[in-house]
């Protein structure tokens, strides 16, 4: 009897240590992302005198004060593809100079070369980005957070200097990416934030399945351009747009 009970003991001592070695890891799936621009808080930091407030006095009856779009990510053999998903009827719908370019993204990343491909719909044009992977400083901050039911790490960093940027990642899933072409944490990217955007990205549902090979391709229709090359172009053409070309250019460009 002695001896039985010190086995259970020894048992329920070990059994939450090896509970915890056995913590699931995922390596293919797909995760859908809910993006929330708050149209009414982005408009507003741009106008700066009595007759921009009056203008924002009117336009603010004309359009749903939260802009939600959902987009999908598949991942798979350190792979990903970001592109639209289902769509969201908002009501009213906001006319499209207030939510700005480049708002329907299809990214294609490959974590093995450091290649991306990103197809871009930036003022009627439609750009075919290829360069390598966007580099970003992140820095590890002791806080958590659970989303979509994963304990999340979070980082932050900046981008252009000055461009404040949050992230919540989670380890369990080991592709290192996230939404548009933010990237380079140990883990995926399930939450993200960009207050000078007014815009974050979350994900609500992460489904640990098959993908196909065919299901994770690169874009192939559209202007070639490099990253510096499309940031150059749109910079020339938005000289004089004020706060809002600076917004449309960071838009286009992450």
């Amino acid at each position: 009897m002695k001896i039985l009970s010190n086995y259970i003991i020894a048992i329920v001592l070990i059994l939450p240590f090896t509970v915890k070695a056995q913590a699931i890891f995922i390596e293919s799936g797909k995760i859908e992302f809910e993006k929330k621009v708050n149209l009414l808080n982005m408009i507003k930091s741009e106008f700066d005198n009595d007759r921009d407030r009056t203008w924002f006095d009117m336009i603010q009856k004309m359009i749903p004060p939260v802009n939600t779009s959902y987009f999908d990510l598949s991942f798979k053999n350190n792979k990903t593809l970001f592109l639209p998903g289902k769509e969201f009827i908002n009501s009213p719908k906001p006319p499209s100079w207030t939510v700005g370019p480049a708002t329907e993204n299809v990214v294609y990343s490959d974590y093995t070369t450091q290649e991306q491909v990103s197809l871009k719909e930036v003022f009627d044009n439609t750009f075919l980005m290829k360069d390598s992977l966007h580099h970003i400083d992140w820095k590890m901050v002791n806080e958590t957070r659970n989303i979509a039911g994963f304990t999340c790490r979070k980082a932050v960093a900046k981008m252009f200097d000055s461009v404040y940027v949050i992230a919540f990642f989670t380890e369990q899933i080991t592709v290192p990416g996230g939404p548009e072409s933010f990237n380079e944490l140990p883990g995926m990217i399930l939450g993200l934030a960009i207050p000078r955007l007014h815009t974050t990205w979350y994900a609500t549902k992460v489904e640990a399945i098959a993908v196909k090979d065919t299901e994770i391709m690169p874009p192939k229709k559209g202007k070639k351009m490099n990253f510096e090359q499309l940031k150059d172009q749109l910079k020339k053409s938005m000289k004089d747009w004020g706060k809002e070309g600076g917004r449309n250019l960071l838009q286009a460009v992450i």
